[in-house]
């Protein structure tokens, strides 16, 4: 699904780490800002997991409170990209697009995939924009791993990392990946992955809303709700109803693919190689990412030399604390890029 935000770039084949070749590589992606004459004025921004490119513009982009004119990320100084990740379901290449051998939605037969490959996906789409050396690569949960692995792949092209809720060493085992499958796949309509469009795929959307609603309470989202809306009973209809709404837009194949793709992605034994000072930001109540990481991770780094710190952001939202409670730790940000021009 293309958000009508978002613009396309297609390179063409791209070869993937696993070996297989993927035709006619797409990627989806927004932009705001304007890229300098010297074209270092970029801040390269990753998404999570389940979520899309949509990062600020209005109150529905996911950093709305980080990006935008006057605000850390400021969009009247830098040029703000955020790209759809390989392997999701918001335009980029994935199980969710047309395979063009077969005039077919790829689903389950999308070819595998890594983090790697993932990060030279956005390493070309930047390329193609004209940028040169990033001012930053800043990234939020599966983009806050995303940003640790950039930082140690091209340590040359960025001036600034900010891994937020993310880790430097992803934990995922095939066991979880089948566990994440197995879920849709035992739902009638599931027909090995190929559900869109079978009229019997009821229970594999519904299991998909159920799945989007345990992940939104699970991040902190429903205490914000229940907050922000009067009390729990209206935070579950609006979660029910957010959830119900993904899982139109979402893949399931894409939710074991993106997994799968993270196995064995451990930078702790590159850390030597990073040479952009970095900012870590974690939340003290996250329950998907403990805090305790935080400042070994940044030891690790300092060890080698790396201008890095570690940030605790204090707030009652655990894994989705940093990005609602923005403004808790605005200040560090704006000072962070500020000192690393």
């Amino acid at each position: 699904m293309l958000l009508p935000t978002s613009k396309t770039y297609t390179h063409g084949d791209f070869k993937l780490s696993t070996g297989e070749t993927l035709p006619d590589l797409t990627i989806a992606y927004e932009t705001w800002g304007t890229l300098n004459a010297a074209g270092d004025n970029a801040i390269l921004v990753c998404h999570g997991y389940t979520n899309f490119p949509h990062a600020t513009g209005d109150a529905s982009g996911w950093a709305f409170n980080l990006i935008g004119p006057g605000k850390p990320v400021d969009t009247d100084k830098y040029f703000v990209v955020c790209s759809n990740n390989l392997g999701s379901s918001y335009g980029t290449s994935s199980a969710a697009t047309v395979n063009p051998a077969t005039g077919k939605l790829w689903g389950p037969d999308f070819p595998k995939f890594t983090v790697a490959d993932t990060v030279e996906a956005q390493r070309l789409l930047i390329d193609h924009l004209g940028i040169g050396q990033l001012k930053a690569v800043m990234g939020y949960s599966y983009g806050g791993h995303l940003t640790f692995r950039w930082g140690a792949t091209h340590p040359d092209r960025m001036r600034a990392l900010v891994p937020i809720a993310g880790v430097i060493k992803r934990a995922t085992t095939m066991a979880q990946v089948e566990e994440i499958r197995g879920r849709y796949a035992k739902c009638a309509g599931w027909n090995g992955g190929h559900y869109v469009g079978n009229p019997d795929a009821g229970p594999v959307y519904a299991e998909l809303a159920a799945a989007r609603v345990e992940r939104l309470t699970n991040y902190g989202i429903g205490d914000y709700l229940a907050d922000t809306l009067g009390g729990k009973d209206a935070a579950a209809v609006e979660i029910r109803k957010r959830g119900e709404a993904w899982a139109k837009e979402f893949d399931a194949n894409c939710l074991y693919q993106l997994y799968e793709a993270g196995i064995g992605s451990d930078m702790t034994p590159h850390a030597a190689k990073y040479k952009a000072p970095l900012l870590n930001v974690l939340a003290d109540t996250d329950n998907i990412v403990d805090v305790a990481l935080g400042q070994p991770t940044v030891d690790l780094l300092k060890a080698e030399g790396l201008d890095a710190e570690f940030c605790e952001t204090k707030t009652r939202y655990g894994h989705a604390g940093p990005m609602i409670d923005a403004d808790l730790w605005a200040d560090k940000l704006r000072a962070f890029l500020d000192r690393t021009p």
